[in-house]
Parts: C-alpha cells; structure tokens; sequence
C-alpha cells in the first residue's frame, strides 16, 4: 500500500494514542471525520492497521529488569525448536521473542521484577528445557525509542 504523507501522520497519531476521537485525528490531518474514518477502515481491511492495544509502564507495575536475551539452540530438530517455541509463549516474561539469523537462533525482549526473578527464570525454567545451548542476556539500561513504525 502506498502511503500518502497525510497517511503517515495518521498513522503516527494512532500510534501514539488509538484512543483519540475520530473528529480530532481528522482536525490533525486535515481531512473530513468521514473520510478519516474510511481512510481507517481501509488500513484495518489491507491488514496495515492489525491491532489496538495498551502500553503498560512495567516500573509503575514494580517490573524493574528488562533485558534482550539471545539463545542458542543445543538441538536444532524439529521437535526442540517446537518445544522451545511453545514454552516462549507459556511465560509473562517473555514479551517479545523472535527466531533471527546470526549466531544465536532467538532474539527476546524478558520483563520481570529485578534480577533475582530473572535469576529464577533462568534456572527454574529456561535451562531446564533441555534444548538451551548458551544464554547471553544484556541488561537494558534506558529506552532510546521505543514503540511506533513510522
């Protein structure tokens, strides 16, 4: 789909607040609120627009340990990628999981209460799935930017 500038301003808008009023987002960018609304439609039936959702602030929710951990496979059958696969989506922890290319074969964002229940994890869940080869964990220290496309 080919995006208009007024597009991407939208787009950006809904972003950063999906629960603005349709009437404001059309003020925004300069368009009628009825072709604002069609103009949303479309992207949600183009499957550009996928979701709705709520950005939580893990530190007001006393989750203070976010970390990219990179992992390595022992085993790469099908059968070890599977259970690995569906142990990810079986933990809170993991909010964000992604096989990649390179040296090790997931990428993951891990949120949790400090280190200690990182440390727990890590020990009571992760290495005990009997597929982990090595684990690398780099600790987040600030946000540069976070959240939105364009």
């Amino acid at each position: 789909m080919d995006l208009t500038q007024r597009d991407i301003l939208l787009l950006q808008l809904l972003q950063k607040d999906c629960r603005v009023a349709n009437a404001d987002l059309a003020d925004q960018v300069g368009m009628s609120a009825s072709a604002c609304w069609r103009r949303i439609k479309a992207f949600e039936d183009a499957g550009v627009i996928t979701r709705y959702g709520v950005v939580l602030n893990e530190a007001n929710l006393g989750l203070q340990f976010r970390a990219i951990v990179n992992i390595s496979l022992s085993r790469h059958d099908p059968e070890g990628g599977s259970k690995f696969v569906a142990a990810m989506h079986s933990r809170q922890e993991v909010v964000e999981c992604y096989a990649t290319t390179g040296r090790e074969d997931y990428s993951m964002q891990i949120i949790c209460k400090d280190i200690s229940a990182y440390n727990e994890f890590l020990e009571s869940f992760l290495f005990k799935l009997g597929v982990v080869k090595s684990v690398h964990t780099n600790v987040i220290l600030r946000d540069i930017k976070r959240h939105g496309l364009l």
